[in-house]
């Protein structure tokens, strides 16, 4: 059933959408009053905040491809209201940061919706929530207690499905129970950037693509055409930070990837449910993430291959057959029904994951450069926190505004260590995901309501628990 799919070409979002025109790359030496290197949501959003409060401000964006081109264009479109690290900036810093981290991420949502319609930039957005379900006794028990503890974060309008509540919300094979949280809503993610790029660019801000910046430095983003220079360089570059000199160990470059199915019928729609067009999720290790699409399809994406030797990246999504087959395999377990469906397109992307599994946004007082990313897949709402947080950093920075909510949550200004060198950075993330996979095998043989231990040394190896 993969024969004839679509593999590659950046993602589907972009064969549905089209590739852009590349805008004009720099033409020589150039200043700014703000420099972001990156063209995606992070970089775009804070150079929407930025021109929006402070107009005057000559803000520059220096792309290497296309804005779009890395993770904002490849991406499962889930804006929700995850972030990376929450667990541990509430064991740095209290319970009652964190739970301030939270609220403002339940608040990001709603504000990427709102500023959308408010622009008029039409992404397919549908608020529809998130929805997590549980297929086997072990991830029953995990779903209750992450249940439990995102209420302990503050979110009472989340709600506890048992089987016969999850299938009427949506048929998937197996599912014992759910959770679901209304904040969250289903994006097409290439809509979303392509009209934040045109959003901007209408508030004057310069956007040069094809520019790959090769080095950051105080006041300096050099390229291969020339050095932009600019009180405040912002690298906002995600999953392709290793690119950059000196930055190999900052982030690692973690591979996701995804297919769609053929638009289905309605008789199709009809024993799969999902009326309510929640984004899905489910509780195994090694996770998946699906939406129903605007155009009547199943996007579903999940780890393939997860980390290239030397935090090296793609250059056109292409995915591994047996990655395209494994997902597949996801899909018709999910769903049986859905066993003759054609799948059209597959393709991959990275992610930036800290050492420390912990989302940042910084701005060094001292030298004018700042940063944010390591969103470890949660990346289409956080961005946008990420970059009105940036923007009240280089205001309260210059003398424009002082401290605010945003730049007080504890994701502001914390450092993580590198990552280790090859090969030991290959073989841990390679063995991380092979036990995880051993993990949820073990679990659904043995039936047994107890998380699986290899999962649990994975978390701690891993840095993630």
């Amino acid at each position: 059933m993969s024969s004839g799919v679509v593999n590659g070409g950046v993602s589907y979002w972009y064969a549905d959408d089209g590739l852009p025109a590349v805008r004009e790359p720099l033409a020589g030496d150039a200043s700014a009053d703000v420099v972001i290197v990156g063209g995606g949501y992070t970089g775009l959003w804070t150079a929407y905040y930025l021109k929006k409060a402070a107009p005057f401000l000559r803000v520059t964006v220096l792309e290497q491809r296309f804005c779009g081109y890395g993770a904002s264009g490849r991406n499962g479109g889930w804006l929700y209201n995850g972030i990376a690290g929450r667990d541990r900036y509430a064991k740095l810093h209290g319970q009652d940061a964190a739970v301030r981290l939270q609220r403002a991420m339940n608040d990001t949502v709603d504000e990427v919706v709102s500023v959308l319609a408010a622009e008029g930039v039409e992404a397919d957005v549908h608020q529809g929530g998130v929805l997590e379900v549980a297929c086997t006794p072990a991830q029953l028990a995990r779903l209750k207690a992450f249940h439990a503890h995102e209420l302990s974060y503050g979110e009472k309008d989340r709600e506890l499905y048992g089987a016969r509540e999850t299938a009427q919300r949506i048929r998937v094979a197996g599912a014992v129970g759910s959770s679901w949280t209304p904040h969250g809503a289903r994006v097409h993610p290439v809509k979303l950037v392509k009209g934040l790029a045109a959003l901007v660019e209408a508030l004057g801000v310069t956007i040069h693509e094809a520019t790959p910046v090769t080095e950051i430095r105080p006041k300096h983003a050099v390229t291969p055409y020339g050095t932009v220079r600019a009180p405040y360089v912002l690298r906002c570059t995600e999953g392709f930070t290793a690119s950059l000199k000196g930055q190999r160990r900052t982030w690692l470059p973690m591979n996701s990837s995804m297919v769609v199915t053929e638009p289905l019928s309605e008789e199709l729609w009809e024993s799969v449910g999902w009326a309510g067009r929640e984004t899905l999720g489910d509780m195994a290790h090694a996770y998946m993430y699906a939406q129903r699409t605007a155009d009547g399809r199943i996007a579903l994406g999940g780890r393939g291959v997860p980390y290239r030797f030397g935090s090296r990246t793609d250059n056109d999504g292409r995915t591994q057959q047996e990655t395209v087959e494994a997902l597949r395999e996801i899909l018709v377990r999910f769903f049986p029904s859905l066993a003759g469906v054609r799948i059209e397109h597959a393709w991959s992307g990275v992610l930036g994951v800290p050492r420390d599994w912990c989302a940042t946004v910084t701005l060094d007082r001292s030298t004018g450069l700042g940063w944010a990313g390591g969103y470890v897949g949660s990346g289409v709402a956080t961005a946008n926190l990420a970059g009105r947080t940036l923007r009240d950093l280089v205001q309260q920075d210059s003398g424009q505004g002082g401290r605010t909510e945003l730049t007080d949550l504890p994701w502001v200004g914390h450092k993580v260590r590198r990552w280790e060198p090859e090969p030991l950075r290959w073989l841990g993330v390679q063995g991380m995901y092979a036990a995880y996979r051993a993990a949820d095998r073990r679990e659904t043989e043995r039936h047994s309501a107890g998380s699986s231990r290899i999962a649990r040394v994975a978390d701690r190896v891993s840095g993630r628990g």
